[in-house]
């Protein structure tokens, strides 16, 4: 497992992002990992280095790259919007070479239209948003405060709005609330009802699941066999 910097000139950035590889250069297959979004991305990335370890060890390559305003990027993320990172995403796929996508949870919003791959779990714009928007007025409440989910998403339309941590700039509110799921996709959906495991995703703290890699990996690598 290596870190490697890749060109992408996304807003307010320095003209790269880093990502995480693994698995042989010459492997016949080149899975491009498309993270779930904001705080869910950080409650799987364990989730998603362990995948990375096995399916290396079962000869196929994969690409954990940072969206830019995410992980180790300097590119402000308020300065980002679903275009910004769905250009990254098509960007690094052409520069490692990917032959899939692998998208987590929200992930799936941001993928190429074209291609083979898989959707784990996959989530569109308007429901992340909204759990996002709900955590927070949760959070207010408890604090003895109260908050509108309608008068947080108007504010977030017209000049952004912190959700989770993460300041996100009025074309991502914009862009999420717009950002449907496909209604046909040639990628099939994985689910944790058929692989087995655990949302990770809905844990308060960062977590794994071991069995769950390992079906993701052996999922991911029957599929791919020539």
């Amino acid at each position: 497992m290596r870190t490697l910097a890749w060109p992408c000139p996304a807003p307010g950035g320095g003209g790269e992002e880093f990502a995480l590889v693994a698995g042989p250069d010459g492997a016949p297959a080149r899975v491009l990992i498309v993270p779930a979004l904001f705080d869910e991305a950080n409650k799987t990335r364990r989730l998603l280095a362990q995948t990375m370890r096995l399916l290396a060890a079962r000869e196929v390559a994969s690409v954990l790259p940072d969206l830019p305003g995410c992980g180790e990027s300097l590119a402000p993320l308020e300065l980002q919007d679903l275009d910004s990172w769905r250009a990254a995403v098509r960007r690094a796929a052409k520069h490692f070479g990917a032959s899939h996508h692998l998208s987590i949870r929200g992930g799936a919003i941001l993928l190429p239209t074209r291609g083979a791959g898989w959707r784990f779990e996959p989530v569109g714009g308007p429901s992340h948003l909204r759990t996002m928007v709900r955590a927070r007025t949760i959070a207010a409440r408890e604090e003895g405060r109260k908050e509108s989910s309608a008068a947080l998403l108007e504010a977030g339309r017209a000049s952004g709005l912190e959700l989770a941590g993460y300041r996100l700039g009025a074309g991502m509110v914009a862009g999420l609330e717009q950002a449907e799921l496909p209604k046909r996709s040639k990628r099939p959906v994985l689910t944790l009802a058929e692989l087995g495991g655990e949302p990770l995703w809905r844990r308060s703290e960062p977590g794994e699941d071991p069995a769950l890699a390992t079906a993701l990996a052996e999922r991911i690598a029957a599929d791919v066999k020539p």
